[in-house]
């Protein structure tokens, strides 16, 4: 019998808790997340799993990898792929950013476009719609961010987005507010084919430990800096140790820019600012990883990466991050 259910759930057939899953019942696949810089995509995300995953900010560029996290419940695996915001490139960085989105849309069962409330919708917004229609994914509309809306606003919206495309489904969320996220789970749900658990339970993200560390450190610059400062900063993770007895992590990361005068706003007056930032990036590894972190920074200028795609690629962004 254990042999039995060991086969089984190498197959995706059976959970880690002794479930079986009903492939004529049980719905499984893949939901690409698109839609221009800022419009909620990465937040929508954390609200389904329930927890921080992906690193948010109100700074476009903000994810810089295609970034897949694993919904389970009793009756559906769905699998989320997040994806940097679409928009006119204008170096190296940009376009690869573009090239990894469009191609998230390849082979996946759902395709939800994200439209934020509070803003108007624009070109933008139309030539994202115009991307999805040769692909023969179900496609669902969300209206987000609906929080943030005027008095009536959604509506407004809603009408002006039906428009961009010929939609399956439409949903009007919050995910900062926790409002309809539900909504979304089940519009995608109806959707699925049926299928087994491609993931085991409890995988959560599918991305190496490095990308996720260093990811939390990006995002505790985008919080704590502005102007060119977000734009110019690649994050690479040289080395994790883990103390086998303890758990204990070390980590050693280094913080990219582009010039001189940026790396001094990074490690600030007596080094201020990169203490703050590490601690508050140490203080979600723990969380995350739910073991003491040593974090180690160190700030480095490499003039003008953003257009040299060798190191693009070394960072792991866009279309080189591996899925």
């Amino acid at each position: 019998m254990a042999d039995l259910e060991e086969m089984l759930r190498a197959a995706g057939l059976a959970g880690t808790d002794g479930s079986f899953v009903d492939p004529e019942t049980f719905r499984s696949g893949f939901v690409t997340l698109i839609g221009r810089p800022n419009a909620g995509k990465s937040t929508l995300l954390n609200a389904v799993m329930g927890e921080k995953l992906a690193i948010t900010s109100n700074t476009p560029q903000t994810t810089r990898h295609r970034f897949r996290a694993i919904y389970d419940s009793p009756d559906m695996q769905m699998i989320m792929v997040d994806t940097p915001g679409l928009h006119k490139p204008y170096d190296a960085l940009s376009e690869e950013l573009n090239t990894s989105a469009l191609k998230a849309l390849e082979d996946v069962d759902v395709i939800a476009m994200l439209v934020d409330c509070s803003k108007p919708v624009g070109k933008g917004d139309q030539w994202v719609a115009s991307q999805l229609r040769e692909f023969k994914a179900k496609k669902i509309l969300v209206i987000s961010k609906a929080d943030l809306g005027r008095q009536g606003q959604a509506d407004q919206q809603l009408e002006q987005a039906r428009q961009l495309a010929d939609w399956d489904d439409v949903v009007v969320l919050s995910a900062k507010e926790g409002f309809n996220v539900d909504g979304f789970i089940q519009a995608v749900y109806n959707f699925l084919p049926n299928g087994p658990r491609w993931f085991p339970e409890g995988t959560g993200v599918d991305q190496p430990i490095e990308v996720l560390v260093a990811e939390f450190i990006r995002e505790k610059i985008l919080l704590n800096t502005r102007d060119e400062v977000p734009h110019s900063i690649g994050v690479q993770v040289e080395q994790i140790d883990v103390d086998p007895k303890t758990g204990f992590h070390r980590i050693w990361a280094v913080i990219y820019c582009e010039r001189d005068s940026q790396k001094g706003i990074i490690i600030g007056k007596k080094g201020s600012l990169i203490k703050k930032m590490g601690t508050e990036a140490r203080m979600d590894l723990q969380r995350l990883l739910g073991e003491q972190v040593h974090l180690d920074l160190t700030v480095k200028v490499k003039k003008n990466w953003r257009r040299d795609a060798n190191q693009i690629r070394k960072f792991g962004y866009g279309d080189s991050a591996e899925l």
